[in-house]
């Protein structure tokens, strides 16, 4: 069978969910939100930030590539790419989601994404994963603190 009459194949059936962020120095809850994302779908693609783009925060310790290779070996992860160059939205478009998990302390508005996204016709939901709490005293959750801690133990 062919066009109309072709069944749908797995791939296209599939929820697929991109997750994005930077994934500087790798964390639980790093694997906290991607395997949440993971669970909003069947197919997590992951778009990690280039180190450029990162304007929010200091910029990543790690290289682009790097990241990614980290991020795609991760269980919950399908697919791992570097963002693009100019427009953070490019993949989006390219991946057609159904469903783009945010994190639930990324500085996304979520409002603002989904207007850019019906702007460019991709229509997918925006969810926000749920938080990850310190399972034990003095369980970082974060980049800046791991790189605080870091500072503080073994800086000069």
């Amino acid at each position: 069978m062919t066009g109309e009459d072709a069944a749908p194949s797995d791939e296209q059936s599939a929820t697929h969910v991109v997750a994005q962020g930077t994934f500087d120095l790798l964390h639980p809850g790093h694997v906290h939100y991607l395997r949440d994302a993971a669970a909003f779908g069947d197919r997590l693609t992951v778009i990690v930030a280039r180190r450029e783009n990162v304007t929010h925060k200091e910029p990543p310790i790690l290289p682009n590539r790097q990241r990614r290779d980290v991020v795609a070996a991760l269980d919950p992860v399908d697919d791992a790419r570097v963002g693009h160059p100019e427009d953070i939205f490019a993949p989006i478009e390219e991946l057609d989601p159904d469903v783009i998990a945010l994190g639930h302390d990324q500085h996304h508005d979520e409002a603002a994404i989904e207007d850019e996204l019906a702007r460019r016709g991709v229509e997918c939901e925006v969810r926000r994963a749920s938080p990850r709490e310190p399972e034990y005293e003095g369980e970082l959750l974060s980049t800046g603190r791991i790189i605080d801690r870091i500072l503080d133990e073994r800086g000069d």
